[in-house]
């Protein structure tokens, strides 16, 4: 590990440092794996071009030379590529792949005082070095060509297993276990060790899923995920030494490289790669194969020489494909939890159900997808759009008798003026009395025609609700699916689960008939099949503990579906022990949730929401199946994501119970209508969590914050017209209208100007060209016709918590407000870097001044328009919109025309200077002789001192 010199790089801006290594890695991993499917384009490039070079610009803010010098080298060769100055084949991916599990060995050793890189792994790294030069030059070093990592990493692993086609003729090759390289010290070992445990966790639950739903032939999106995880763990072990846990990978790896080429693996070859994983994993919790077992070694060394076999003979062709009981898709091996293909669901970590907006993206588009329809329902569907013709062309005879109404009425008026003249003129009582009786026949005539055109209006109104309801039922329900059809797979789970853990457990379903939009069933299942799984692992007892308790052996779980106050319902409950409640307020308050004072207070509800919470679990072991605290909290994240809400209760000794209340249709929603700013907006029903109306006399204030109190809980008080940026459209008030919004640890009183009402508003997605409008998800339309937006709660949620930071909030009742402006210059950073902005930002925080951040350049000018700033800095290279353009677009606003700029970037030639300086700025600052003083000094120069 190069020494630190930054005087910024403390632990924060370390961790900081750590977490944009991992955001910008995941992106060039991903990227450099389908560049390599074909061709790249310099579009393909550009975000892995950036992605480097963000993370070389965090290394050298906070002192990490190393980090520094690996990225510019991995930026160069793709700028290189990106010009078509080189070829990105698969050796040269290969190393820009170990270039990144150097980057996040780097970044983790940057954490743990004294980390620094081993011997071996220096070596590693200049080798890495002089492979990015080499390619820079045009050359890939020989014996790097293709595999380009294929060499011994260690003399523990100096023993590799033979290409899949020499394995027969070579015999079996085993790397032998192998220690730990020596990091210089125990606790250097030690942190390196849970690194790459961590690392085997990732792949592990990665490789499992895929193998345990592999079906011949596998498509090259479904093997590329399983082809990074290997190579991942193959990579981690090389710089640790751990040749065991490199040649088991590295076997996998090949396997996977001839399946996606087209091979296919036979049945007996995916059990012994299932094993594989399996061995790597014990070898990570062991700390190398040196403190395996004998019997393990002999194991291990049995394993490779099978692998072997099947890198040779385990890869068939269609005509050899095993048939019956033998083939992949019978017995494909599965996780612990047994589940077999068709059963399991895409899961993350030991099981844990991952979201459909995280699975390929092959299953993701939905819009040109074939859905089922029944003949029924679709010649339903024709004859109300047949009815709706029919009542469409009625308009024309109403229009036409209405004309006549016009025509008559115009009589009548022609008559009302002879009558006047009349009667202005000499009286002529017999003419006066004609002109009346006509007056009044054509009076009446209007008033017949005008009652009977009211009431066909009336009744053609009844017919064209009637009808569009029925058109709208019609169409929902072709959307419609049983539960049953989502649920098939369920039982076999339950069953292969209970079987691996010794227990008994039958699984009962009910209300399979229910119906439900097929996109809610779609994205339910995860959900389902983790929390299915909990209650089998969790909940269910073995059969003699259940006997002992006086309950029958078998245990029950019941799942099921009922429709309920217009919404879907789902339920899971057991007949188990139940949660154990004391062992559950010990692990809260041993994680520092909550005092030890709050924990014994807190009532069995409260309680039971901690289980949703990311990482938790009562687990005190790791198994197959659960115990590393990932699965809830998706479940709730899932659920969340759908508009609906999870609770969880548990009676100790006799059950636990999970309710899922979901929206029928994802279309349709019924939401509370308010009004901001003299315009209406929804908030979906669903994550309404109360609502109120408030005197202004009830409004309490703390240090600047308003809030009101609520059952024994202090709610804050937000304007929503603050929030979206739109005018106070209430003023002074006597009574405030509150809509309480969140949950669990925090919750926020928005304040509108009044309530509207209820409706189920059919959702209209918003244009793309608009992109992603702030604080909003979606629009509909009200019943005259008028649009209205509908409000995206958790991105209002994260803006609320935002301004709170650092924005004083209007007041909302008891005097003028305070929020107009503020004492301090406000400062507006905008960066794409984490780690750049949080030093700026307390560097200038420090000095007094008031700081907004924005992350890219359409965020900054997006925020540029929601509150008076001072002074905008701004990095260049930016996604979406960078800084040059961003100058540029402020400058040609007049509102921002005089508004002092600064350019604070990496690049220090004279050309990229003068750039920023013809686009507007007012200074230009390099990074790379950036320090505390420079940058107080250039801003006390645009716009003085903080006060």
């Amino acid at each position: 590990m190069s020494e630190r010199d930054s005087p910024l790089a403390d632990h924060s801006m370390l961790e900081l440092f750590r977490m944009e290594v991992d955001q910008h890695t995941a992106v060039l991993t991903d990227g450099l794996l389908r560049l390599e499917e074909g061709p790249a384009g310099a579009e393909q490039i550009e975000p892995l071009m950036r992605a480097a070079h963000s993370v070389k610009g965090a290394a050298r803010l906070v002192g990490i030379r190393d980090a520094v010098e690996l990225a510019h080298l991995m930026e160069d060769v793709l700028v290189a590529a990106q010009k078509g100055e080189r070829v990105l084949e698969p050796g040269v991916i290969d190393v820009m792949l170990r270039g990144v599990d150097m980057l996040i060995l780097v970044a983790e050793l940057s954490e743990h005082p004294g980390g620094q890189l081993s011997a071996a792994q220096q070596t590693e790294y200049q080798s890495l070095l002089e492979d990015l030069r080499a390619i820079m030059a045009g050359r890939l070093p020989e014996g790097r060509r293709g595999e380009a990592d294929e060499r011994p990493a260690s003399p523990d692993a100096a023993a590799q297993p033979a290409p899949a086609g020499e394995a027969e003729k070579a015999g079996p090759v085993v790397a032998p276990p192998a220690r730990l390289a020596s990091f210089g010290d125990a606790a250097a070992a030690a942190a390196m060790l849970a690194v790459f445990r961590d690392e085997v966790a990732r792949s592990r639950s990665v490789l499992m899923q895929g193998l345990a739903t592999w079906q011949s032939p596998p498509s090259r999106e479904f093997v590329a995920p399983l082809l990074h995880a290997a190579r991942a763990v193959k990579g981690a072990a090389r710089l640790l030494g751990l040749g065991d846990a490199q040649a088991l990978a590295q076997q996998l790896e090949a396997l996977f490289s001839a399946a996606k080429q087209g091979a296919e693996l036979a049945a007996r070859t995916l059990e012994q790669m299932v094993a594989a994983v399996d061995f790597i994993d014990r070898i990570a919790q062991a700390g190398g194969g040196a403190h395996l077992s004998r019997e393990e070694q002999e194991r291990y060394i049995a394993l490779c020489q099978a692998l072997s076999d099947g890198g040779g003979r385990g890869a068939v062709s269609a005509a050899d494909k095993p048939v019956g009981p033998e083939s992949p898709s019978a017995a494909a091996p599965a996780p612990a939890a047994g589940g077999g293909a068709e059963d399991s669901p895409p899961a993350d970590r030991e099981g844990a159900p991952v979201p459909a907006a995280h699975r390929p993206k092959a299953e993701q588009e939905a819009a040109g997808r074939v859905l089922r329809i029944s003949a029924g329902q679709l010649n339903r569907l024709m004859g109300l759009a047949g009815e709706s013709m029919v009542e469409a062309r009625w308009l024309r005879p109403y229009a036409e008798s209405l004309i006549r109404l016009k025509r008559r009425q115009l009589e009548l008026v022609t008559l009302l003026d002879a009558l006047r003249e009349s009667l202005d003129g000499e009286l002529d009582r017999d003419r006066l009395h004609r002109l009346l009786r006509e007056v009044q026949g054509r009076a009446a005539d209007c008033r017949h025609i005008l009652a009977d055109r009211l009431a066909e209006l009336e009744s053609y109104d009844r017919r064209a609700v009637n009808l569009s309801s029925r058109l709208h039922r019609e169409v929902v329900a072709s959307r419609m699916r049983p539960f049953g059809d989502g649920v098939q797979g369920f039982p076999r789970m339950v069953r292969d689960v209970a079987r691996s853990l010794n227990k008994q457990v039958q699984l009962q379903i009910d209300g399979q008939s229910t119906l439900v939009d097929r996109d809610i069933l779609d994205k339910i299942e995860a959900p389902l099949n983790h929390l299915l799984r909990n209650a089998v692992d969790h909940g269910m007892e073995p059969p003699q503990e259940r006997e002992a308790a006086g309950k029958p052996a078998r245990g029950t779980i019941r799942l099921s579906a009922y429709h309920q106050a217009g919404m879907f319902s789902v339920v899971v409950e057991d007949d188990g022990r139940g949660v154990d409640l004391d062992k559950l307020r010990r692990k809260v308050i041993e994680r520092g949730l909550v005092s030890e004072d709050m924990g014994a207070r807190l009532t069995t509800a409260e309680l039971m929401e901690f289980l949703f919470l990311p990482n938790f679990s009562t687990r005190d072991q790791v198994t197959e199946i659960s115990g590393r605290g990932v699965g809830l909290d998706v479940v709730h994240d899932v659920v969340q994501e759908m508009r609906g809400m999870v609770r969880a209760t548990s009676e100790p000794g006799k059950g636990t119970r999970f309710q899922l209340q979901l929206p029928l249709t994802l279309s349709v929603i019924p939401a509370l209508l308010v009004e901001i700013g003299g315009e209406p907006y929804a908030f979906p029903l669903a994550r309404i969590e109360r609502i109120l109306q408030v005197p202004a006399g009830a409004v309490r204030e703390m240090e600047g914050y308003q809030y009101i109190s609520v059952a024994d809980h202090h709610i804050g008080l937000v304007a929503a017209s603050q929030v979206l940026g739109v005018a106070d459209g209430a003023g002074r008030r006597e009574e405030l209208s509150v809509v309480v919004l969140g949950e669990r640890k925090s919750s926020y009183g928005v304040v509108v100007d009044r309530f509207l009402g209820e409706r189920d508003l059919v959702v209209h997605v918003l244009p793309p060209q608009l992109g992603k409008i702030k604080d909003i998800s979606s629009a509909a339309l009200m019943e005259d016709g008028a649009p209205l937006l509908i409000v995206d709660v958790d991105d209002l949620l994260r803006s609320i918590e935002k301004m709170v930071g650092v924005t004083r909030l209007e007041r909302v009742a008891g005097g003028p407000d305070s929020g107009r402006h503020t004492s301090r210059k406000r400062i507006l950073i905008v960066d794409d870097s984490i780690t750049v902005r949080e030093v700026e930002r307390k560097l200038l925080e420090g000095c007094g001044y008031q700081v907004n951040v924005a992350v890219d350049g359409i965020d900054g000018w997006n925020a540029l328009h929601e509150g008076k700033f001072d002074l905008v800095i701004t990095d260049i290279d930016m996604p979406r919109m960078d800084g040059i353009e961003l100058v540029r677009t402020i400058r040609k606003d007049a509102q921002f025309a005089r508004l002092p700029v600064m350019i604070v970037s990496y690049k220090d030639r004279e050309e990229d200077r003068l750039r920023g300086l013809e686009a507007g700025a007012d200074y230009y600052l390099t990074k790379g002789s950036f320090h505390d003083e420079t940058l107080k000094e250039a801003v006390v120069e645009l716009i003085g001192m903080a006060a």
